[in-house]
């Protein structure tokens, strides 16, 4: 096995091409294949991408998020879709309690929202990946791309500013 190496270089590209995206976000698997045992990518996520609210139930999956730069959110939910937990994560930050690493348990609904331009993630899920049952999306969240995305990432940046 090749010795990995993730620069600063390779981040920037990254967040340029989040930013270029329609969706506001760009990943990059790092995995070689989806049988690996660990799916690993980094994630740039801008503050105008909607990731609608999921869980890994189907194939239960703990999810770990290692915040590599800037400052995000993460919600969780109940079944009905009222907000649980907001927990934010990030690069540390003099003076501000805020985590560097979140871990979300199988069956968990939950999305995460960028409060800073050019924030990135690093994703780490057991394998092997099944790309059939990815994940569950929450019913009762709007689908990605439809009008009612903005309107629900609009009110999650609310709750945050509360």
């Amino acid at each position: 096995m090749k010795l990995k190496v993730f620069s600063s270089n390779f981040l920037d590209e990254l967040i340029s091409d989040a930013v270029a995206s329609p969706r506001c976000r760009q990943h990059r698997n790092i995995h070689e294949d989806y049988s690996e045992s660990v799916q690993r990518l980094f994630n740039a996520v801008e503050p105008d991408s909607y990731i609608r609210p999921h869980r890994h139930g189907i194939i239960p999956r703990v999810e770990t998020m290692i915040a590599i730069r800037g400052l995000m959110m993460l919600f969780t939910f109940d079944d009905e879709g009222d907000v649980v937990n907001m927990v934010p994560f990030g690069v540390y930050r003099e003076g501000k309690d805020i985590a560097a690493v979140v871990e979300i348990p199988p069956g968990c609904w939950h999305t995460v929202i960028a409060l800073e331009p050019g924030s990135v993630m690093l994703e780490l899920k057991a394998g092997p990946f099944d790309p059939e049952h990815p994940k569950e999306m929450a019913p009762w969240a709007p689908e990605d791309g439809s009008v009612e995305a903005m309107g629900y990432l609009r009110w999650l940046f609310e709750l945050v500013d509360r």
